[in-house]
């Protein structure tokens, strides 16, 4: 199960691109129901995410790098690249925050997601100050519906 908020991003704080991160390219084999296919550095997978905004099932499976590339191929819509970064929430020993910065399409599209471990965790959560909107519940910024945008 994941359980995630999101939140738009308009400035970044200081420091913030200091610290580890990820490069993702992804593409959607299906948005309904969500099925992707993800390289994020040197690892491949394979993603079902049921529906939902705020909790939903989901499930990776690895894929070899053959894999990968045949199957990116047929992805639809726009394949979506970024750097995912890895900020640890303060005060908080176990939450981290994935900062993705977005690429080439959506080059300047900012958004940040926490995970929790239950609902309960994620409704009682305070955003940083530097956090802008959360669209956790718009379903707007979810990758797979970048995908699709014209």
């Amino acid at each position: 199960m994941e359980i995630e908020r999101k939140y738009l991003i308009t400035r970044l704080p200081e420091g913030a691109t200091d610290h580890p991160y990820h490069l993702i390219e992804q593409g959607y084999l299906s948005t309904e129901p969500v099925v992707r296919v993800r390289r994020e550095d040197d690892n491949y997978y394979l993603t079902y995410k049921s529906k939902g905004l705020l909790e939903r099932e989901e499930y990776n499976l690895p894929l070899t790098m053959d894999s990968y590339d045949h199957l990116i191929q047929k992805a639809d819509g726009h394949i979506l690249t970024k750097r995912r970064y890895l900020i640890p929430v303060e005060n908080s020993d176990s939450l981290t925050i994935e900062l993705d910065i977005f690429e080439a399409r959506f080059e300047g599209l900012m958004l940040a997601e926490v995970e929790f471990d239950t609902r309960e965790d994620a409704e009682a959560f305070t955003a940083p100050e530097w956090f802008g909107e959360d669209v956790t519940f718009t379903g707007e910024y979810q990758n797979s519906r970048l995908s699709r945008l014209p």
